[in-house]
């Protein structure tokens, strides 16, 4: 004698849930498959006026259009989409997670470019700014040095903790192809000697880092504080890669950094494990610096466009020297549009600064 299923009903749907569940499971291993020539731009939402620093006051940018934008990048002839996880400002532009969405928050707006561009064939990728944080400056001011617009933030254990929460819960919301991490810096970057405070929160991090309880201000030498610096950064590294790529092993991670040379990331494990590696500084001589920075596996990018006239697009489209490096330009959204704009041929002459290598971009990207 059969037994009568209590659940009838699910017998009949069955083959459709497993199929269901074995398609989703396809779907989320499906490898990232990357362009022969990486074409990336950013509409950059970190910079805009009405903050407590320089950066955007959280909300700024709020009502920008997925649909818009996505369509701003494939005019332009991108194939990598970079926009944001979490700005500067510390608010998030995705719905859903324990970040605060930024004030104002129009659309579920990173879910919703990841999959319009998805569609386009575009990659869409995130953005973390590691050493800034206004909103954690904010709420965390003992483990801060104020809110500037630079690099402020100790790399304590928290503040680790909160960024890679950050980062799990982006990549498990948005279905986002990666992140660019940015002023990977241990407190204050600029100047390169600047003596740090020794917070209570960093005299913790020296106990954990250094093996050693601390000595005091006046026994740290130059060279023992940059070995701190240096061990605060590839700790947070180390947390970093290991959570993104539990979450998504194949999942890309971008860092852009001003000067290779840095002491905090010179041949640092950073810098040899990064997927890409993004040479933000405009002048051709410090693509060979990128080249023996990164490890074997990482692609080089080259930054044409974001610092005005100090960058010029036309120097470096056509150079030999790049013919296997990869683009990259940013530029601050237009107060109404959000976006910048993308001028006709025949208005070049009227062109200057972020506008003139965006058309030189526009042109290479939509022929090479």
């Amino acid at each position: 004698m059969k037994c009568k299923s209590p659940f009838p009903g699910l017998l009949i749907l069955a083959p459709l849930l497993i199929a269901c569940f074995a398609s989703l499971l396809s779907y989320a291993e499906e490898p990232i498959k990357l362009p022969d020539r990486i074409k990336a731009f950013c509409v950059d939402f970190n910079w805009g006026s009405g903050g407590p620093n320089g950066f955007a006051k959280p909300g700024l940018w709020a009502d920008a259009s997925p649909e818009e934008h996505v369509k701003w990048y494939k005019d332009l002839g991108a194939n990598v989409l970079q926009t944001f996880c979490v700005s500067c400002n510390g608010y998030a532009w995705y719905k859903g997670g324990v970040v605060l969405e930024q004030p104002g928050l129009k659309t579920d707006f990173l879910t919703e470019t990841v999959r319009l561009g998805h569609e386009e064939g575009m990659l869409v990728l995130g953005y973390f700014c590691v050493g800034a944080n206004t909103l954690w400056g904010q709420e965390h001011p003992d483990e801060s040095y104020g809110v500037p617009s630079n690099s402020h933030i100790p790399f304590t254990k928290k503040y680790i903790e909160y960024l890679c929460m950050s980062i799990k819960e982006s990549l498990q919301l948005t279905n986002v192809d990666g992140f660019m991490l940015d002023w990977f810096f241990n407190g204050p970057y600029q100047p390169v000697d600047f003596k740090l405070k020794w917070l209570p929160c960093e005299r913790q991090m020296w106990k954990e880092l250094m093996d050693d309880p601390f000595p005091g201000v006046d026994q740290i030498t130059p060279e023992r504080e940059l070995a701190f610096k240096r061990r605060a950064v590839e700790r947070c590294w180390e947390r970093v890669h290991s959570t993104a790529k539990s979450v998504k092993p194949d999942c890309i991670i971008w860092l852009s950094c001003h000067d290779l040379s840095h002491p905090q990331l010179k041949d640092s494990k950073v810098l040899r494990e990064v997927d890409w590696l993004m040479n933000e500084h405009p002048d051709p001589k410090k693509l060979q610096t990128a080249k023996q920075s990164i490890g074997p596996h990482g692609k080089i990018i080259q930054c044409l466009c974001g610092w005005g006239a100090e960058h010029d697009a036309s120097k470096v489209v056509d150079d030999p020297r790049y013919a296997d490096i990869g683009f990259y330009g940013f530029a601050k959204p237009d107060e109404i549009t959000s976006l910048p704009p993308l001028i006709s041929e025949t208005r070049d002459e009227r062109l200057s600064g972020n506008a003139k290598n965006i058309e030189i971009m526009r042109k290479a990207y939509l022929t090479k």
